[in-house]
């Protein structure tokens, strides 16, 4: 993804898609596990614990690019965050999009939280998910009824997009929950016994093998792949593309050793792994802000420039905003952890008024001053 929206690799938006198979794999093993362990599934302290996942960065990412676009942004892209930021903080800024018009393809660029879309996706399915599981995995069949419904989401998905991927702007298809939950619901389906089950009698020579196969697939995607305009992308494309991210990631989860298994676990991908949620929320804004003032130093040389801007703000807020929360502030947790979040909301209401919303036409030319 950071590729991609530097302009250096056309496919690198499918990035999206594998990290979406990546979410619900995990997202729904916790649930089932949860589940089958415990005969039922704890809602309140699931969603709570993804607040405390994905909030806190999440605040500190939005309040520092308000005001970074504030001092250093066009008044079009001040005017753009501040008329977003409402819809970003209940988590349905893709929608937002959808509704305005928003070509996802061709009007990003002047948006600072346009990449915001895919979180609010991914709320969503936090939110809708797990109140599914939890009444579907009851009883003995309980999860091969998950499993069921996981398939027919992701097929009915896959029919959304084909249809709606036929218009002439297919933000639509592309930022819609509907139509990007059949990469959730793959990665749901992978997580249940079942698919899990079956995957265990696979071969580590045979494992090795499809991964091989399906890691250069996975490449050849992301390096050919033109975006809206690649023929089939919405009539299957993405479909086939989280289909086999869903297969590659079970089976390195669930055959020991593969050589897959070993690259995506060893040091380098295990650290970025841990900074990749706050390298995500920080890279776009640092590229729209940060970027036109590189040009001297060549595309390359701008795009290495603003990924390491990138992934120190990630260790940063890593270290001293996220870790802090999660691990080691008690009150972070039940009802402290609640009013700490009301307050929260509230300190994001009044940046959002406190900041003056820029004036249109302001330092262009008054035609009648010239007469």
């Amino acid at each position: 993804m950071l590729l991609f929206h530097a302009g250096h690799l056309p496919g690198g938006f499918l990035g999206v898609d594998l990290f979406f198979v990546l979410s619900g794999y995990l997202i729904t093993g916790l649930l089932v596990g949860e589940a089958t362990g415990r005969g039922r599934i704890a809602l309140a302290v699931f969603w709570g614990r993804r607040a405390r996942r994905l909030l806190p960065a999440l605040v500190c990412v939005v309040v520092m690019t308000v005001v970074a676009t504030w001092a250093w942004g066009s008044t079009a892209q001040l005017r753009f965050a501040l008329d977003d930021l409402p819809w970003v903080g209940v988590q349905a800024v893709n929608w937002h999009y959808i509704a305005e018009q928003v070509g996802y393809w061709h009007a990003s660029d002047t948006r600072v939280f346009a990449h915001l879309w895919s979180i609010g996706v991914e709320w969503q399915f936090y939110l809708a998910w797990p109140l599914v599981v939890a009444v579907a995995a009851r009883g003995r069949c309980g999860e091969r009824l998950v499993a069921s419904l996981a398939g027919v989401g992701a097929l009915v998905s896959l029919a959304l997009t084909v249809s709606l991927g036929a218009a002439v702007d297919t933000t639509r298809a592309y930022e819609g929950t509907d139509t990007r939950g059949a990469a959730l619901l793959l990665g749901a389906l992978a997580a249940t016994a079942s698919v899990r089950n079956f995957v265990r009698r696979v071969t580590h020579r045979a494992a090795d093998v499809v991964c091989l196969l399906l890691g250069c697939a996975l490449a050849v995607a992301w390096a050919v792949t033109e975006g809206e305009t690649t023929p089939l992308l919405f009539q299957g494309g993405l479909f086939l593309h989280s289909l086999a991210s869903a297969v590659l990631i079970v089976l390195m989860a669930q055959v020991p050793g593969t050589w897959a298994a070993r690259i995506t676990g060893s040091g380098l991908p295990q650290g970025l792994g841990k900074l990749s949620y706050s390298l995500y929320l920080w890279h776009w804004p640092v590229y729209l802000l940060l970027l036109p003032r590189l040009s001297v130093l060549g595309d390359w040389g701008a795009t290495v420039v603003a990924i390491g801007v990138s992934l120190v703000a990630a260790a940063v807020t890593k270290r001293f905003v996220e870790d802090p929360v999660r691990f080691r502030l008690g009150w972070a947790r039940g009802r402290r952890g609640m009013i700490a979040m009301v307050a929260v909301a509230l300190a994001g209401a009044i940046l959002w008024v406190t900041v003056p919303e820029p004036v249109s036409g302001v330092g262009t030319v008054d035609i009648d001053q010239l007469e």
